[in-house]
């Protein structure tokens, strides 16, 4: 099992895909806690010239109020992180990370549904971008 899920999209606008993630997050009760823009970071900090690439913070509040009552120390893998970034050709791909596969560290049979039910959201997510 892959610990993301992802899709490519051809010659798709940057700041488009993102708006588009946004949207389809907030279809399933998400919302974006934090936005990391890697490439000005890196620019900034480093010197370093980097793609386009932002790491969305996004959340359920619903999903993260269950996690944290069955497991306090879930905030760690929280929130579940979607990237979006650029490649060279023009191919803006979107992974978001597999909830299940995160939650498997965890060894807590009660966070099983939880990350399943997150996990078929981020299916969807992806599926319709």
């Amino acid at each position: 099992m892959d610990y993301y899920i992802s899709t490519n999209l051809p010659q798709q606008d940057f700041d488009s895909v993102i708006d588009k993630v946004t949207e389809e997050l907030k279809k399933y009760g998400f919302g974006i806690l934090t936005t990391i823009d890697v490439q000005q970071t890196f620019s900034e900090k480093i010197g370093v010239d980097f793609r386009k690439y932002k790491i969305l913070g996004a959340c359920n509040p619903h999903f993260a109020h269950k996690a944290l009552v069955n497991e306090d120390k879930i905030g760690v893998l929280l929130p579940c992180n979607v990237v979006v970034q650029q490649h060279d050709n023009g191919t803006v791909e979107v992974a978001a990370m597999n909830p299940r596969e995160a939650m498997s560290v965890v060894e807590n049979q009660a966070l099983e549904g939880i990350a399943n039910e997150v996990e078929q959201i981020m299916h969807k997510v992806i599926e319709a971008l």
